[in-house]
């Protein structure tokens, strides 16, 4: 008990991660992780245009995660700053640019969670409201329930004092083409060419807290009043400052029935857990004292960012065994973020406090 209530305190007293061979306790920093989608983005599927255009939105998304981040703003204000940006692009199946049901119409998902306190909201089959991610946090902090759907949702926003917008506010050109297609081919349930365009972002502050957000207008030619993954907490979206936060894209019923986003969190703190308590061990018999210092070093060396990243896959792995696919990104309170997908390519991007930023598309980048 007592080296359960040691890490405890560790998690609870430290803001960022340090190097393992520092000697100081690092400075607190932040950092951000977003993606529009993953599916079967390959170049000679999209154009140049397109290319130029994603890779623009996920730079101004970033840009306005990391202002909010930079300017020592919650991880919370921080992916809804960026997701409010990638809903507004038609490039993105979330707010402007979701996809069509089967009947004609825009239904729209969302989720935002706080790895602080463990806070969630989450929205699906909304069809009003300009902004969903907004809903969707409206949901947690303005309401005692994490879910709302359908009518009752696009009620609540209403009455929340959102933006509301026409439903055809959401439609495009492009999407309208899609569905006509996949009506023409008379494939089966729902799309299956495998562009999975919601988007996400999962953010650190400089408190050291990380949050979780993702926005979606589910799978062209869903009926039936279809839900995926992205509003469910545990399957798309998922932070707890003990682990990592996430944010998953992809065929939303495999990763409901693996609960993706949990399932990395939970095996990504077990890990931490069991590896800090053997490193306690370690220093009470070699006489240390963990003064702060100490407890951030001990932290920061709990896992390294390989084994992170084989976490991730594993679960992404197993998700793709049972016939899924998709990616999801994800950011550690002591700074490990990343990406893993099974699927050609992702619209990704991240940026830190160190002045790194990057965007790509393609799995090769």
């Amino acid at each position: 008990m007592r080296l359960i209530l040691l890490f405890g305190a560790l998690f609870m007293s430290l803001a960022a991660p340090a190097s393992a061979t520092s000697e100081k306790v690092a400075e607190p920093g932040w950092s951000l992780v977003i993606h529009g989608g993953a599916g079967v983005i390959e170049r000679s599927r999209i154009s140049p245009e397109t290319d130029a255009a994603v890779r623009a939105a996920l730079a101004r998304a970033l840009e306005a995660g990391s202002s909010v981040l930079s300017n020592g703003g919650d991880a919370m204000d921080a992916v809804q700053a960026a997701i409010i940006v990638l809903e507004d692009d038609p490039n993105f199946n979330a707010g402007h640019g979701a996809v069509f049901t089967y009947e004609g119409t825009n239904e729209l998902d969302a989720a935002v969670m706080d790895g602080a306190e463990r806070k969630a909201g989450a929205i699906a089959r909304a069809s009003a409201t300009k902004n969903p991610i907004l809903l969707a946090r409206k949901v947690m902090e303005e309401s005692p329930h994490v879910l709302l759907s359908g009518e009752g949702a696009d009620r609540f926003s209403a009455e929340q004092g959102l933006d509301q917008v026409d439903n055809s506010y959401f439609a495009t050109p492009e999407r309208k083409r899609q569905l006509e297609e996949l009506k023409a081919k008379k494939v089966g349930w729902f799309d299956v060419d495998l562009k999975y365009g919601t988007v996400g972002a999962v953010a650190r502050d400089t408190k050291g807290n990380v949050a979780a957000g993702t926005s979606t207008g589910g799978l062209t030619g869903k009926r039936y009043g279809r839900i995926g993954d992205s509003p469910l907490i545990g399957a798309g979206t998922y932070a707890d400052n003990r682990s990592c936060a996430i944010s998953a894209t992809g065929a939303g019923e495999f990763f409901i029935r693996v609960g993706v986003a949990h399932e990395i969190c939970t095996r990504i703190r077990m890990k931490a857990e069991a590896r800090a308590e053997f490193l306690v061990q370690e220093a009470a018999r070699g006489g240390r004292t963990l003064d702060a210092a100490n407890q951030q070093d001990l932290l920061a060396s709990a896992l390294s960012a390989d084994e992170v990243q084989s976490i991730a896959d594993a679960v992404i792995g197993e998700m793709g065994a049972l016939g899924g696919s998709g990616g999801i990104i994800y950011l550690t309170p002591w700074g490990h973020q990343g990406y893993s997908f099974d699927t050609p390519g992702m619209y990704r991007g991240m940026a830190s406090s160190d002045g790194t930023s990057s965007v790509a598309v393609y799995g090769d980048e």
